[in-house]
């Protein structure tokens, strides 16, 4: 905060501010938040969008959605245009649902819901910044569709190790839910993540700006992954790389060790080996071994 009204946004409009769905967006906003201006970033949850969104809106030059009340202040629980990822399942679930997968071909695509879109957003937004960060993990098969209705827009897509990301959101859906429905199991959960990343494989071709990394090279390499973003970007100046603290999951390369060892879950570990094994690969990863990573890419 630079010494603003705790009141007032820092592109100066009230909190809570939301002209209606029938106000236009003024003219000189409308031009100012052309596609150029948007970076959207994407991924599973679990896969590390968060720290990474926080991590770019640390950038003098970028403002992240800020102050919004909705989870991880994700653009999709502030808009009205699109079905949010729950509408699908939810975490572990929403691309395995052919709807979920928009492009330039879905009806929503009209300069009516790109108007709509900058309403809603721009509230939260500091709009004196160069570019405005857009996170939700949908937008990873929503690129196509975000691009056509902002061109000149960037994705940014993080991904990280299906095991690991399976691991996770099964714990983390078990926490959050107490209803056995919405549970799910690994081999749901790392098919949902193959899905997922097939879409972008294909996606990837009608993208004009797209730049895709793996969690774990962020972490391994904070400066390095971060100085690619900004060349990316255009930027003319570096992120700090502070946020990020070098790691990896080692609770779950062991919980994955101690899959193979367990009578009741052995089974289990080896039917996601022998589904994907192959699939992983392509991605850089060993599904055996969480900790390999090879050089990989989307073509």
């Amino acid at each position: 905060m630079h010494g603003h009204d705790p009141d007032v946004f820092r592109g100066g409009r009230p909190k809570g501010w939301n002209p209606g769905d029938n106000e236009p967006v003024p003219d000189n906003e409308r031009n100012a938040v052309n596609g150029a201006r948007l970076v959207f970033v994407g991924g599973l949850h679990r896969s590390g969008t968060t720290p990474l969104s926080r991590a770019l809106a640390t950038h003098p030059s970028i403002s992240g959605l800020r102050d919004t009340g909705v989870t991880e202040d994700e653009g999709q629980h502030l808009q009205s245009v699109y079905p949010k990822a729950g509408r699908y399942g939810g975490p572990g679930r929403f691309a395995l649902s052919p709807q979920a997968h928009l492009t330039e071909d879905s009806p929503l695509v009209t300069p009516e819901n790109a108007d709509r879109l900058v309403r809603e957003w721009l509230p939260y937004w500091d709009d004196s910044r160069e570019l405005l960060l857009e996170k939700s993990p949908p937008n990873l098969v929503m690129g196509r569709f975000l691009q056509a209705l902002f061109p000149g827009s960037a994705l940014v897509v993080v991904l990280r190790h299906p095991v690991v990301v399976a691991l996770s959101t099964v714990k983390w859906r078990r926490f959050a839910s107490r209803h056995w429905w919405k549970h799910a199991s690994v081999p749901d959960m790392v098919r949902h993540w193959f899905t997922a990343h097939d879409l972008l494989r294909q996606d990837a071709a009608h993208l004009s700006r797209l730049h895709v990394l793996r969690y774990e090279d962020l972490l391994a390499d904070p400066v390095g992954r971060l100085a690619e973003i900004q060349h990316f970007l255009g930027l003319e100046t570096p992120f700090q790389a502070d946020y990020l603290r070098p790691g990896h999951s080692t609770q779950y390369e062991e919980r994955w060790a101690a899959m193979q060892r367990s009578l009741l879950s052995g089974p289990t570990r080896r039917r996601v080996e022998n589904a994907y094994g192959d699939a992983a690969a392509r991605y850089g990863y060993d599904i055996s071994d969480l900790s390999v990573r090879e050089p990989w890419s989307l073509a």
